[in-house]
């Protein structure tokens, strides 16, 4: 079929198709795609609902009412709904939800619930849409990624296909710290199902990500000496100054934006009180990579750094942060990206294939040998910002999209 046909044009010829007996297969997508016309006003309403709660990391009650809120949608799915305790203190308890069918493949959808914004943002910021773009804290990353995956499930449940052996979803309410609450649960699930789904945004103005990143973070801390800064600053060791120091030293070294190693300073924190030496001082480092090798390369130079100090008997200490590995473009992955091309193709789109400096838990995924494909929420930008938005005209492709590609790797995963 032309892939360029309008809509309608396509509706006729696939009538004709039902007419003529081709196949069962052009039925269901269209099928498939007039159901996603229908839900685009259930989309709007359920994604209002959870970006008007703050669920930003760490807020345990936030987490667990939108996870509530996404629980009641699946239950009446007949989803098995479970928790798994969370990894890591101060942090809800993953979601967990079980779809069983009558097929072939073991699908694992991940969607993150948690955003970067603190308590009281969806007071101040709540969900709203001007013109084609909707704008609220994590609207893009993730809840309307999130949305996406339960109306896919939706659309599956009421028209009765169950061509696939399980479809798990799992909410994880640490992504954006790393997820130290589930990183685990990530990886034993990965290796129970076939492939893993994530329901990250789209990068504008259509794209699926086939890599992303590595993420870690390294602290150097300095230890110095308190002392009066008026009366008797000589006494003291400015542990502040000593830190300007190494982050100067460092300066240069890596570049701070681009699609190889990136590293920038992200969180500062020295002193209390304006007239004393400043005895400790912290800062974090946000390492972005490609290849492993590449973040031991900045480590060390680090490390390396934290030997030579300026101020005297001050003392620097390097850590790090849990990481995410990067997830590296493979033939896996472009060939389940050349399925959902084709999916595409069904209603005359095309999608683009891309990557970034944001990490997911798909690299996490496929660090246990199971094929991941990333970007399947809604094109979006802006994010981790209060300018944050998603584009409405990506709601029905998007939805089908993602449907149609149950539907295929249910059937057939590989």
């Amino acid at each position: 079929m032309n892939k360029n046909l309008p809509m309608s044009m396509m509706a006729m010829a696939l009538a004709l198709s039902y007419a003529t007996g081709i196949e069962a297969a052009p039925h269901k997508q269209e099928a498939v795609y007039r159901a996603a016309l229908g839900e685009r006003a259930a989309v709007l309403d359920l994604l209002k609902e959870i970006v008007d709660i703050d669920s930003g990391t760490g807020d345990a009650a936030g987490g667990a009412k939108v996870e509530a809120v996404i629980a009641r949608e699946l239950k009446a799915l007949g989803a098995e709904i479970r928790s798994e305790p969370a990894e890591a203190a101060g942090l809800p308890d993953n979601l967990v939800a079980v779809f069983h069918g009558r097929g072939k493949g073991r699908i694992l959808i991940v969607a993150h619930v948690d955003t970067v914004f603190g308590p009281g943002t969806a007071a101040a910021r709540p969900f709203s849409i001007e013109g084609d773009r909707a704008h609220g804290p994590g609207v893009g990353d993730e809840k309307a990624g999130v949305v996406n995956a339960v109306m896919a499930l939706k659309i599956l449940h009421d028209l009765h296909l169950q061509n696939y052996a399980a479809i798990t979803l799992l909410l994880d309410d640490s992504e954006e710290r790393g997820s130290p609450g589930s990183q685990k649960l990530i990886a034993a699930l990965a290796k129970q199902h076939d492939l893993e789904f994530n329901m990250e945004p789209g990068d504008p103005p259509d794209a699926l990500t086939v890599w992303r990143k590595g993420s870690a973070g390294v602290q150097i801390r300095v230890k110095g000496r308190a002392a009066h800064a008026g009366m008797a600053p000589q006494d003291g060791r400015n542990a502040a100054a000593e830190l300007v120091h190494q982050l100067s030293a460092l300066e240069g070294a890596f570049p701070h934006s681009g699609d190889g190693t990136t590293v920038n300073l992200t969180v500062l924190k020295s002193g209390e009180r304006t007239n004393i030496i400043p005895d400790f001082a912290e800062a974090t480092l946000n390492v972005r990579f490609r290849k492993p090798q590449e973040f031991d390369a900045v480590l060390a130079t680090v490390e390396a750094g934290a030997k030579a100090t300026l101020v005297p008997d001050t003392i620097v200490t390097i850590a790090r942060d849990p990481a995410y590995p990067p997830l590296t473009e493979n033939a896996q992955i472009d060939a389940l990206a050349a399925r959902a091309q084709a999916i595409y193709a069904e209603i005359g789109k095309t999608i683009a294939l891309s990557g970034n400096g944001g990490a997911s838990e798909s690299a996490l995924a496929m660090a246990e040998g199971t094929p991941a494909l990333d970007g399947l929420g809604l094109v979006g930008g802006g994010f981790h910002t209060d300018h944050e938005w998603i584009d409405l005209n990506s709601i029905v492709p998007r939805l089908y999209l993602f449907t149609r590609l149950l539907m295929e790797t249910g059937a057939k995963p590989h």
